[in-house]
């Protein structure tokens, strides 16, 4: 191939006319069309019909003796071939008609047909055995190019990049941009060959609705999508997201087979590096509970088996919710560790807006006190996490400043404790949320009731029932406060 460096495909698998005029031993001679011999032929046929066109696809070389034909013929024939799509006319000579009639040059050059002569020593077989052969070696080459394609893709795969590095090499064969997302429709690696196209994240954003639909399906396949000015391939990637590709062209079908081959690696490579990453995860957790014990230096050690280091000075406990926690913990520069429903990263103190931001991109993030230690942090970041949308500062939650003092357990406990005859009270697990709402409005039953959505004496029965259950009185702001703080614990 003349650029080893990438596919080149997109054309047609036919020779150009003027290839086929240029085969010596054929002795053809151009007698009208010459701008416009670069038209791919798709087959000969061979015809003395007065009218072949019903027997064409489009895209033939017609050779023909004209047996049957007279200069009068000349520009009907001509405007049929050339509606037909018909790539060219070989006429015979030598047989029905010494020299080609003026009136067929004519006619084809004002039509823009090429009309080439054939003289009577060249047979129109060796025309159709010459076309078939330039096709095959064509189709030869372009076959040869897809092998040679996917041994750099499994090269690719090989290197240290693994994943991303197969991206990068699948937009530079197919001359376009190539993306790889998780199965939220996150971006997990992008790579654009032309350098023109808009960010990834515009992109993934665009195919939302699409994955979506594919999601849907029992057994997701590939998708094609086509706008005026883009082609995209769209293929599931195993069970962890999708790959896609995306071109100015139409895709040919030996572009199909490298990118099907590209999914193909990436499925593998992200399969077979789901147990690697299980373990490791599992070490990232035994790592996190050395440094909640304070064993900072064994969790240190440990970790450098992984290959990993943690940050000095102050950190902040980020807890991320999210459905591809891999996605999540290849997207953050800093240590995470899966933890329960969660993955708590560990953010350095300078960089904890950023890496919260990015976070975000994969679910929802709640974010500790830098330097408030990590058992505190990580119940600050729990607790912030319950009210992220998608990222929630715990030190920005009002009411927690005071909060932040206390001791989580005893705290959480003695609010367990406080609050449990209103839980047990049959099924009214309305009173609760009552309550909550009658202190967020300060004692006053109009706006309680107006935020509950009842009528002001309802929420009086509930509160005095409220009252009676815990022993206390609602009118009293210790009390007040005492069952505040519970209920945001």
């Amino acid at each position: 191939m003349a650029n080893s460096d990438k596919l080149g495909f997109g054309g047609l698998v036919a020779p150009t006319l003027r290839r086929v005029t240029a085969i010596t031993p054929l002795h053809l001679e151009v007698l009208a069309g010459h701008d416009t011999l670069d038209r791919p032929v798709r087959w000969v046929a061979v015809s003395e019909l007065e009218d072949p066109t019903p027997f064409l696809e489009g895209g033939e070389l017609v050779l023909t003796t004209g047996m049957r034909l007279t200069p009068d013929d000349a520009v009907p024939y001509i405007s049929r071939l050339v509606a037909r799509g018909a790539t060219g006319l070989g006429f015979g000579v030598g047989l029905g008609h010494d020299l080609v009639p003026p009136s067929y040059v004519d006619a084809a050059a004002a039509a823009g047909l090429p009309l080439v002569e054939v003289p009577r020593d060249t047979p129109f077989i060796a025309i159709g055995k010459a076309v078939s052969e330039l096709i095959a070696a064509e189709q030869y080459e372009e076959i040869r190019g897809a092998f040679a394609a996917q041994g750099r893709l499994t090269r690719a795969a090989l290197q240290p990049s693994g994943t991303g590095a197969v991206i990068d090499r699948l937009a530079r064969e197919i001359s376009g941009w190539a993306l790889l997302l998780d199965d939220a429709g996150a971006v997990r690696h992008f790579a654009d060959a032309t350098g023109t196209g808009p960010p990834a994240e515009e992109k993934a954003a665009a195919l939302r609705p699409e994955l979506a639909r594919l999601r849907r399906t029992s057994s997701p396949a590939s998708l094609a999508l086509a706008t005026p000015g883009e082609h995209v391939i769209v293929q599931p990637v195993g069970r962890r997201g999708f790959v896609v590709v995306g071109a100015v062209r139409a895709f040919s079908p030996i572009e199909h087979t490298v990118v099907n081959a590209a999914g193909s690696l990436l499925t593998l490579a992200l399969e077979q590096g789901r147990d690697q990453r299980a373990a490791a995860g599992r070490v990232r957790a035994a790592v996190f509970r050395l440094l909640l014990a304070g064993q900072a230096e064994a969790a240190a050690d440990v970790l450098a088996a992984l290959g990993g280091t943690l940050s000095e000075g102050a950190v902040a406990v980020l807890a991320c919710e999210t459905a591809d926690a891999e996605a999540l913990a290849e997207a953050l520069p800093c240590f995470t560790a899966p933890w329960g429903r969660v993955v708590v990263a560990l953010a350095p103190a300078g960089d904890v807006e950023p890496l919260a931001r990015r976070a975000a991109g994969h679910g929802r993030v709640g974010v500790g006190v830098p330097g408030a230690g990590l058992a505190l942090g990580l119940d600050q970041a729990e607790r912030a996490l319950a009210s992220a949308d998608p990222v929630a500062y715990f030190a920005e939650l009002a009411g927690q400043g005071l909060l932040a003092l206390l001791d989580p357990g005893q705290a959480t406990a003695f609010a367990a404790a406080l609050l449990a005859p209103l839980r047990e009270y049959g099924s009214r697990g309305d009173l609760v949320e009552s309550l909550r709402a009658y202190l967020a409005s300060n004692g006053h039953w109009d706006a309680a009731a107006q935020r509950l959505g009842i009528h002001r004496h309802t929420l009086r029965y509930r509160m005095k029932r409220v009252s009676e259950l815990l022993g206390r009185d609602l009118d009293d702001p210790s009390a007040r406060a005492e069952l505040w703080i519970a209920l945001r614990l």
